[in-house]
């Protein structure tokens, strides 16, 4: 295996499905190793730890939740994207809740899969510090002086658009459950509705239409994401 080439672990017990993942995987020059079960999976990182992790939560011999609770609980924190069915919501929720940094829905594109290992391994790389100045389409977020600008007006939030907004923007392209906003905007365990009441505010200040947002993207059953590289 290359010693420059990211090395990514597919955890997945169809075949068909691994050897897609390994092709489109290989065309983006990654080095691909495979595990069709939970046993496997678990040696082959501790005998070479991968960069990163793409997760099947419905393995043959454990379910992948649980296999990524003991990987974190563990202490590996190489990023772990989640393959899932696509009406799997709540195990989506849980799977995020448990430390999963993204997912991806069967069937899925390869485009977007490839988009979002990306994401999750720019984010793993970056310092831990939020970045202060945040730019993405004509949205700029100056973390640092609470500045919010849409197409250089400054728009005026409430205290908590403002940090809903923030915290979408320092996980930026990331997805967040409504769990993780709720409880770190509010403490504590609100409605749902009440969050998506303050998204719909925020949307109305920031959206050119809010009915088709640009920047905060809804994961229908499960959060939000922050869209990234918006075109202006």
């Amino acid at each position: 295996m290359s010693t420059s080439a990211i090395h990514v672990l597919i955890v997945e017990d169809e075949p068909p499905i691994r050897k897609l993942l390994r092709v489109g995987l290989a065309t983006q020059d990654y080095a691909v190793s495979e595990a069709m079960n939970a046993k496997l999976a678990q040696e082959m990182v501790k005998a070479d730890r991968p960069d990163l992790i793409i997760l099947d939560l419905g393995l043959p011999d454990l379910p992948g939740h649980t296999l990524l609770e003991r990987w974190r609980a563990e202490g590996l924190d190489v990023p772990i994207v989640i393959l899932s069915s696509r009406t799997d919501e709540a195990g989506i929720v849980r799977a995020l809740e448990l430390g999963a940094d993204d997912y991806v829905t069967k069937p899925f594109g390869m485009n977007e899969l490839l988009a979002r290992l990306r994401v999750a391994l720019r984010h793993r790389l970056q310092a831990q510090g939020t970045r202060p100045l945040f730019q993405t389409g004509d949205l700029s977020v100056d973390l640092v002086k609470r500045i919010v600008k849409v197409e250089g007006r400054e728009v005026k939030l409430s205290p908590k658009e403002y940090e809903i907004l923030q915290i979408l923007v320092q996980h930026a392209g990331k997805v967040l459950t409504h769990r993780y906003i709720l409880e770190h905007v509010w403490n504590e365990l609100s409605d749902v509705q009440y969050l998506r009441v303050y998204v719909r505010q925020l949307r109305q200040k920031i959206e050119k239409s809010p009915d088709q947002p640009r920047y905060i993207l809804t994961e229908t059953g499960v959060g939000y994401r922050l869209a990234e590289d918006v075109a202006a």
